[in-house]
């Protein structure tokens, strides 16, 4: 018997990464899993080879940066196969420019909407039926450029990033006693699809002794599938080997950065 069988769970940014992974894992546990992501073909691929494991999967688009769009789909998720008892808050994105200095409005804006608002607006969307039925597990994952914010993710990111751990422990402080699980995961670097966006992708012997989604995704299903009297409120989990950094986060220095800038170092 698997540790989730009739339960219900939404995955954002699950066609790639840790997304991916975690729904996996929560399908062979017996979850219900409902896919969401930009793109319809990677979400079809997973759903797939959940599908081909004799597990349950849906695929739908989702673009959590519209309010209108995430709960017209928890709406009709609930009225295809039933109200969403586990919500994983996966998805996320850093911006280009990543210096305080450079960064313009609309870019901050649209990096703490992806991270931090569509994590209200999802968790907004599904609250109401969890505090009905008295249970409930929401589980976002963060950073822990929450706690220690550099060059590396971004001013926007790391703000984002933090102001999400916050909104998860109000959530556990104010819900937990109505049957609400609240989740913060803080994963380190981890291997995934958007190390290829750094300023400086990291090389492949650098992406070696990171994470993998695998890791985080572990760990979101021992949250995800403890027994209902007990919760994480919060989880960090980093890699073994700490690499040196101070290469990448030069290279983000600089970018967006115009080309009069008086104290950019001058190219060779």
């Amino acid at each position: 018997m698997g540790l989730l069988n009739g339960k219900i769970t939404l995955v954002t940014g699950a066609g790639s990464g840790i997304g991916r992974e975690t729904a996996i894992l929560l399908a062979k546990e017996g979850a219900t899993v409902v896919l969401t992501g930009r793109r319809l073909d990677p979400l079809r691929e997973v759903a797939e080879l959940i599908e081909k494991k004799k597990g349950k999967a849906i695929a739908r688009t989702l673009d959590i940066a519209s309010r209108e769009a995430i709960f017209d789909t928890v709406k009709s998720i609930g009225e295809a196969v039933g109200p969403i008892d586990i919500l994983v808050n996966n998805a996320g994105s850093a911006s280009k420019v990543l210096n305080a200095r450079f960064i313009g409005e609309e870019e901050w804006n649209a990096t703490i909407n992806v991270n931090l608002t569509a994590v209200f607006n999802l968790t907004q969307a599904v609250l109401p039926e969890m505090i009905a039925k008295g249970e409930g597990t929401i589980i976002t994952v963060s950073s822990l450029a929450a706690l220690n914010p550099n060059l590396l993710g971004g001013v926007a990111y790391g703000a984002a990033k933090a102001g999400v751990k916050n909104f998860m422990t109000f959530l556990h402080n104010t819900y937990r006693n109505q049957g609400i699980r609240a989740t913060t995961i803080l994963p380190g670097e981890t291997d995934t699809p958007i190390m290829n966006n750094r300023a400086r992708p990291p090389l492949k012997e650098e992406r070696a002794v990171m994470m993998d989604p695998h890791d985080v995704a572990r760990a979101i299903l021992l949250c995800a599938s403890l027994n209902q009297s007990a919760v994480i409120p919060e989880l960090h989990i980093c890699p073994t080997h700490m690499r040196d950094t101070s290469k990448d986060i030069e290279v983000a220095r600089w970018v967006g950065a115009p080309d009069d800038t008086p104290d950019m170092p001058k190219k060779n």
